[in-house]
């Protein structure tokens, strides 16, 4: 008998363990999700195989601000046919005027001092204003970047954020949080 009750504690401890495991995997990827980054449009800032977790409700409350790195749904597709995520810095949000011109980024007439990006310089020309409900990104490697400044990319609309980048897991020399 005494057997009997140690097997049935142990189920019952083992049932237990799996259900909370359960309930703690439903919680972390409701509000986190990880990502892993392909290509080098946003080096310097990240590289390619950058491991990063994105806090998903960061925009369930409030909007995407200049400066955030932000992972969204795009319509290009991967070879498999599959929306591609897309890692990329808002430059500008509902409401602001966005220049590119001669090279330089203006954000309602004020240049923007982007130490972030790789070189010094940033291709094409634009003067719009961006639409309510969507915001304009850059990656930080402006020469190598396929972004808002793409007709593929355009501007990106809120709804399509799946959320703010706050942390890079990987590599290990570079883990942190990122602004």
């Amino acid at each position: 008998m005494n057997i009997m009750n140690n097997f049935v504690r142990e189920i019952v401890e083992w049932i237990k363990t799996i259900v909370i495991s359960l309930l703690i995997a439903m919680v972390v990827t409701t509000f986190v999700r990880p990502t892993l980054v392909k290509g080098y449009s946003m080096y310097p800032t990240l590289e390619e195989n950058d491991y990063l977790i994105i806090n998903r409700m960061a925009y369930k409350s409030d909007t995407p601000q200049k400066g955030d790195i932000i992972v969204f749904k795009s319509h290009l597709t991967t070879e498999d046919g599959k929306e591609k995520d897309l890692v990329k810095r808002v430059i500008a949000v509902p409401g602001d005027e966005i220049k590119i011109l001669n090279g330089k980024v203006y954000v309602n007439e004020e240049e923007q001092l982007e130490t972030y990006i790789n070189g010094n310089y940033t291709e094409g020309y634009i003067d719009t204003t961006v639409p309510d409900g969507y915001i304009f990104v850059m990656g930080d490697n402006r020469p190598s970047s396929m972004d808002s400044r793409d007709e593929r990319i355009g501007f990106v609309s809120i709804d399509e954020v799946v959320g703010r980048v706050f942390v890079r897991l990987y590599p290990f020399n570079k883990v942190g949080t990122l602004k």
